[in-house]
């Protein structure tokens, strides 16, 4: 991961954009830089993944036209050979391309991308900032109006506390220009569905996540694998082993007394030959890092946080442990095949509803958990599920072959795979278990038994009361939005609502977002 940061408009004292700019300095420790241009300042913090020399540093700068990019872009190198017959190309950066493509395409160049993405780009012929993040919005980036007028975005929102006064989450698929957010793709809607059989939908799924592995193992630096025992990160894991022939790193985390994805993630690094590391933690460790979950999450939502504390510990682990750079992770499954909860979905248009809001959202739910996890500890975040051909694919399926017909949560994505026997029967067709959940049912109840210590049934009622936006409904909700309010201080609105079950449907008006609470669970924890 690196960190970007960009203003157009008003003027701020240098030592006032250093100190905002550098509360992200673990996203690109590397290296630092800011630098001026007609319109603002932009600022860089690098994290070198490729092109590792000194050259990769950026920004860019092609004539009088700059960018900063936290980015990879998938299948550089052809286009790269190309655009050197005509452009000086001094460094092996992805990213170094943007500003050729930019002069060939104008902001036309979005659509074209493979990539995940977050950029700020100052054209200097039009004398005009452009901003842009990624479809799906799996790198980060926030704006807001600055005081004393003219805009400012950055990586995360705690660099923009103190020179805006609302801040809020750029919107994925979209590019800024002349003040205006103008959408360029959503990969969540679909005109028409893919009218095929099963037997036609898997081996191309099977397929487009082997091409979304392949793609995301390039990489100048060292490359690391989270492996829960679920099916999603233990299918990039056997997926990756496969391509690269030999040992990949994997890494799995659970309390110490009662971890239940540990064992799990054992039998998949013990199946694929991975040197699997695994990283016990306890009650201390979880309320510890509780309030810097929050901080580095930028959130108040009680799933988000839960899942994190779990990833945020593993991957500190790495980071103080290993010389690995990059982590391979498996989100994004679930908004596309199902959760637990989407087994109560009344019919195949209320499924595909719920997949396209849960996709649309990602960015402020799952993506940026790995994304705050994974880069907060100096590392960058790969998500091949979130590859865009596999998730335009995967939308495109009529929803009646995704619907849960086989007693069996996410049956294509298993059925895909079955015959190749890269993973054991009992990981391939293991039922779900929530992450959260998974590390140990102890974490949350930890969490939940904290909560109600801290507080008195009076003094959640009068402290909830305080809160017309999103109003905790729990003490444990209530702990999480006072610890956001201390770091962001009137900046809820970044997050629309809590992650829950669609409490519409029935069988999901829970009060939990655990997926323990639905009938439904049975042996998936276990």
């Amino acid at each position: 991961m690196c960190s970007i940061f960009g203003t157009t408009g008003a003027r701020f004292p240098r030592d006032l954009i250093k100190t905002c700019f550098d509360r992200t300095i673990s996203r690109g420790p590397d290296m630092s830089r800011l630098v001026d241009i007609p319109g603002g300042i932009l600022g860089f913090h690098r994290l070198a993944i490729m092109g590792l020399h000194e050259e990769g540093m950026q920004p860019f700068r092609l004539d009088d036209d700059y960018v900063v990019c936290n980015g990879e872009l998938y299948g550089f190198r052809p286009l790269r050979a190309r655009l050197m017959e005509t452009y000086d190309l001094k460094s092996e950066c992805d990213c170094e391309i943007l500003l050729p493509l930019y002069r060939e395409y104008g902001v036309e160049m979005f659509k074209t991308l493979d990539a995940e993405f977050a950029l700020i780009l100052w054209d200097g012929k039009q004398q005009k900032l452009i901003a842009a993040r990624d479809p799906i919005g799996i790198r980060p980036l926030y704006y807001g109006e600055v005081r004393g007028g003219g805009m400012a975005f950055a990586s995360e929102p705690k660099n923009l506390i103190g020179m805006c006064d609302k801040i809020l989450p750029f919107p994925p698929g979209h590019y800024w220009i002349d003040g205006e957010f103008i959408q360029y793709a959503d990969p969540a809607y679909v005109g028409y569905f893919t009218m095929k059989t099963e037997a036609e939908v898997c081996p191309k799924l099977r397929r487009l996540l082997m091409d979304g592995v392949e793609k995301r193992l390039d990489a100048d630096a060292p490359v690391g694998f989270l492996l829960s025992g679920g099916l999603d990160s233990s299918l990039v894991c056997a997926i990756a082993q496969k391509m690269l022939n030999k040992p990949i790193r994997t890494f799995a985390i659970g309390m110490d007394i009662d971890a239940i994805d540990l064992k799990y993630a054992r039998m998949v690094a013990d199946y694929i030959g991975s040197d699997h590391t695994e990283v016990i933690i306890n009650e201390k460790d979880v309320l510890e890092a509780l309030p810097t979950v929050v901080e580095l999450l930028g959130t108040w939502d009680i799933t988000t946080i839960r899942a994190s504390i779990g990833m945020y510990l593993v991957c500190k682990w790495i980071h103080e442990n290993t010389d690995v750079r990059v982590l391979l992770t498996g989100e994004i499954s679930d908004e596309l095949f199902g959760y637990k909860y989407t087994d109560f979905a009344p019919s195949a248009a209320a499924f595909q509803e719920e997949a396209e809001k849960r996709i649309r959202e990602l960015h402020v739910y799952d993506v940026l958990r790995a994304d705050r996890c994974i880069s907060y500890n100096s590392l960058e975040a790969r998500v091949p599920f979130g590859d865009l051909k596999f998730v335009r694919y995967a939308m495109s399926i009529d929803p009646e072959l995704k619907m849960n017909n086989h007693n069996m949560g996410k049956y294509l994505i298993r059925k895909a795979f079955a015959d190749d026997h890269i993973l054991p029967d009992e990981i391939l067709w293991r039922q779900k278990a929530a992450f959260s959940d998974a590390v140990g049912h102890s974490m949350v109840d930890d969490l939940k038994a904290y909560a109600e210590k801290t507080y008195t049934d009076q003094e959640f009622e009068e402290k909830a009361a305080k809160y017309d936006y999103c109003r905790p409904f729990t003490k444990e909700s209530l702990l999480y939005r006072e610890l956001f309010e201390q770091y962001y201080p009137g900046q809820a609105h970044m997050i629309p609502d809590f992650w829950m079950p669609n409490k519409t449907w029935p069988g999901c008006n829970v009060n939990d977002p655990s997926a323990r609470v639905l009938a439904n669970y049975g042996q998936s924890g276990q």
